[in-house]
């Protein structure tokens, strides 16, 4: 890939001519999914059949540039040439064999996230555990956390307070619904886990107020890096330092959510990397002398990328010392760390080892931005926030909805989401290219002046 203005063969400019319109034929689906399908989501109305790169195409022939890129799953592009060959050699070895017996990857694929770790200077992170889905890592977090501070620090078993933020979006698991501040996600699955206190997302003071109310009995703080469904809400400069500190005066551990965040998507390995003012919460440099400033957690999950868009792949990176107490019989997953997922996990950890990415979403995200602001400047947008090639963007709720805002991308051959009634979310791939992000971005200012 090179640089932003270098491209791989597979992910060369494929802006559509005006012979072949994208979006034409958006309105083919099966509303909600047809008869046989739970309504647990509303998916906008187009039917994909194949994709490569940063494109998708549905059932009857349009083509839709992705801008939502699974939520970051798809950093590196739907079907990766790297990582669809590392996963071709792997089907035809094996593909699971459970964690009863060993595996011929499954050291190397720790060893390799380990080693991508150490090289962003966080070295202390020298364990992994492998899961699956990204509320699986979330889940082995909090248990590592909890079983660490009974077996190690002396916490009453029944006993332990775990600090978290509201507008957090951790998954979707009983336990991690108990402390959402989402009423759709949390609405109706009580009796609710308990031990977690809720404070705002980006309020030292208020974590700081938490953290002394808890006093001995405090277990960890968790914290997404960026709150990513919530809008990519990037916090102040000072918060995330202020909560490595507060866990380390109290003897208690920091986890770090990057399963949206991290693998490259805000210009950096890890969105940890990068807490201070070397960007401002517009995702555009300041332009001082300002360096990245890095928090290193306790524990970091991992998700959605990792699994290049392939596999459901997850881990948990952390001190030995606290996941070392998830011994044998404590914790598992028949398909946690299996074949598939370990081989394309190195190909996503030799994928990020060049920084190519990383420096993709630093220079195309300064186009997205700056564009983005310049809408806000003109009053076409309420606000935009991000990071690297990942951003929030606030739309006048007396104009309509993000839905309904989404629905007209989609009629111009975009793809992305809302959040939270007024906001859309744009994601695209780190692989695209400078041709095809500007055309997105045309129709997404396009679409904006007409809303």
């Amino acid at each position: 890939m090179g640089s932003v203005m270098s491209v791989t063969d597979t992910e060369k400019s494929t802006i559509p001519t005006a012979a072949g319109t994208p979006g034409a034929t958006a309105g083919t689906s099966v509303p909600n999914g047809g008869r046989h399908l739970a309504p647990n989501y509303k998916p906008l109305d187009v039917t994909i059949a194949t994709a490569q790169g940063s494109w998708v195409t549905d059932t009857a022939g349009a083509r839709y540039f992705d801008a939502l890129a699974g939520y970051s799953a798809l950093n590196f592009g739907h079907r990766h040439p790297a990582l669809m060959a590392a996963l071709e050699r792997q089907l035809g070895r094996v593909t699971l064999t459970s964690r009863a017996f060993q595996f011929e990857l499954m050291e190397p694929y720790a060893d390799a996230l380990v080693a991508l770790a150490a090289a962003q200077g966080f070295g202390a992170l020298d364990m992994m555990l492998p899961m699956n889905t990204g509320a699986e890592a979330v889940e082995t977090a909090l248990k590592a956390a909890r079983k660490y501070a009974h077996t190690v620090r002396g916490i009453a078993p029944d006993a332990g307070t775990v600090i978290v933020a509201d507008g957090n979006f951790h998954g979707r698991t009983t336990t991690l619904i108990s402390f959402s501040t989402d009423p759709d996600a949390h609405a109706g699955y009580g009796p609710y886990t308990p031990g977690f206190v809720v404070v705002p997302y980006g309020d030292v003071a208020a974590l700081q107020a938490a953290v002394d109310a808890a006093g001995d009995t405090l277990v960890a703080v968790l914290l997404e890096t960026i709150q990513g469904e919530a809008g990519v809400i990037v916090p102040p400069a000072d918060y995330l330092p202020a909560a490595r500190t507060a866990c380390d005066a109290g003897g208690a551990l920091l986890i770090l959510d990057e399963i949206q965040s991290g693998l490259g998507r805000t210009g950096y390995t890890f969105a940890c990397q990068n807490v201070g003012d070397a960007d401002d919460a517009a995702g555009t440099p300041t332009g001082s002398d300002a360096r990245p400033v890095a928090v290193c957690p306790d524990l970091m999950t991992l998700g959605k990328a990792l699994g290049g868009g392939i596999l459901p792949v997850s881990a948990v990176l952390g001190r030995r010392q606290v996941l070392q107490v998830m011994t044998a019989g404590t914790h598992g997953s028949t398909f946690g760390g299996n074949p598939l997922a370990c081989a394309v996990g190195i190909a996503v950890v030799d994928l990020l080892q060049t920084g190519e990415y990383q420096r993709a979403a630093r220079e195309l995200g300064t186009i997205m931005h700056t564009r983005l602001q310049s809408l806000v400047a003109q009053g076409q947008l309420v606000a935009s926030r991000g990071r690297g090639l990942w951003a929030g963007i606030d739309l006048d709720p007396a104009r309509g909805t993000g839905r309904a805002f989404c629905e007209q991308l989609l009629s111009c051959g975009v793809l992305a989401k809302d959040t939270h009634g007024s906001t859309v979310r744009l994601a695209p791939p780190l692989s695209t290219t400078p041709d095809d992000l500007n055309w997105m971005l045309d129709q997404f200012e396009a679409t904006a002046r007409a809303f």
